[in-house]
């Protein structure tokens, strides 16, 4: 067994105790302020403190449970993650488990590739092995000049790296770095810094992400901010309410470490991290000296996007208000149609009701009241007419002819 796999068992196997609603515990509504939260909590603690209750086994736990779902609730995504998916999100959100799938057998790697293919995010590290050989400098180098891709096919969990050399103008320009796999496999894209023995450090780490029909990752050193997206934020919260997906979408925003690169030689390295099978790839380094519209483009679009993640933020609010306030709209409309349709249909029956001919609903009025003193129930009436229609057909017609 992994170490890794007995916290996600641990996660995922381990009976779970029953767990209170934090805003029944703290007696909050569900719409509660922050500074509503603080003052709840706050009497709260002050009445369970263990310090007041010396003999009162009960108040430590109840102070336990206060502070347990104060945690939640004064944490903004915590209590966001909790609206969303319970306390399986804020459980999950707080297991960040990363696999050397390197260390992996067989069963475990089919065990993990399977919670991966159900949706589940699984974050994998790159080989000790892979980083040890580049911390001695041990690692075979290949040139990438610019503008001449090179297409290979790599190992799982072993990296093929690579020298980009720029110049002072090239640097100034611009520099951009990226990997894609038509066979859309998992890898990653490393970017090391030489240090002063002569060995690597891996600086940054760009996960291929699926764009389309191929899965890419890319660096840019483009001498402004530029942002990376992880989609696998919270997404076990997503998956439990589509529509959070929207709201959240841009929560995974980042901001890449390093966002230019001086003159000299650098190195990057594509890994491959498919569970079973070798990654094909192909790796591109260009100068953005003739892509200076496509720079300047992105450089307005990151603007825009971190501008749009602020409003996003307010705008959830206002949208959240107001589907609650349409909620309670539609059930009204609904009680009141219930209302209107049965009282229409008591009129209905009430209405009904004055008559001699009983109804469906097996109403009517006194006979009396309409023929005093005469029988008119069905029965009479039926032997009158088949009397009328015996006397009808046994006549006898007498013609008599009278001349004049």
């Amino acid at each position: 067994m992994f170490p890794q796999q007995s916290k996600v068992e641990a996660a995922t196997t381990t009976p779970i105790p029953q767990r209170r609603d934090p805003y029944e515990v703290l007696n909050v509504a569900k719409d509660a302020s922050e500074q509503e939260i603080k003052a709840a909590y706050k009497k709260l603690a002050l009445k369970f403190h263990p310090d007041k209750n010396v003999d009162n086994p009960e108040a430590a736990e109840k102070f336990k449970e206060i502070a347990y779902s104060y945690g939640i609730l004064s944490d903004a995504e915590k209590r966001r993650q909790y609206d969303l998916a319970g306390f399986q999100a804020v459980d999950m959100a707080g297991l960040d488990v990363e696999l050397d799938l390197s260390n992996l057998g067989t069963v475990n790697t089919m065990f993990v590739a399977l919670f991966s293919k159900l949706g589940v995010p699984i974050k994998t590290t790159v080989s000790p092995v892979v980083l040890q050989e580049a911390i001695n400098g041990t690692v075979t180098v290949r040139p990438l000049p610019l503008g001449r891709p090179v297409n290979d096919r790599v190992e799982r969990q072993v990296a093929h790296f690579y020298g980009v050399t720029i110049s002072r103008e090239q640097a100034m320009a611009g520099v951009v770095v990226r990997a894609i796999s038509q066979a859309q496999s998992n890898f990653k894209l490393l970017y090391f810094e030489q240090e002063e023995t002569g060995g690597l450090s891996l600086t940054l780490q760009e996960d291929s992400m699926k764009t389309g029909k191929v899965t890419s990752a890319g660096m840019y050193f483009l001498n402004f901010q530029v942002y990376r997206l992880d989609l696998r934020m919270n997404a076990l919260a997503m998956a439990k309410d589509p529509e959070a997906a929207f709201f959240r979408k841009l929560d995974g925003l980042q901001p890449c470490e390093v966002s230019e690169l001086k003159a000299g030689t650098h190195i990057f390295a594509v890994y491959g991290d498919n569970f079973f099978q070798n990654a094909t790839y192909t790796i591109e380094a260009i100068s953005t000296e003739s892509f200076k519209d496509s720079a300047e483009q992105l450089r307005n679009i990151e603007t825009q996007l971190l501008k749009k993640r602020s409003e996003l933020r307010q705008f959830e609010t206002e949208y959240k208000e107001v589907l609650a306030r349409f909620a309670a709209v539609s059930n009204k409309f609904k009680e009141e149609k219930s209302t209107v349709d049965e009282l229409l249909k008591s009129r209905d029956i009430i209405q009904a009701s004055f008559s001699t001919i009983p109804n469906s609903n097996g109403l009517s009025t006194p006979v009396g009241e309409m023929n005093a003193g005469t029988s008119t129930d069905d029965s009479s009436l039926e032997s009158r007419d088949k009397a009328s229609k015996r006397k009808w057909f046994g006549m006898n017609f007498k013609v008599e002819k009278k001349f004049g």
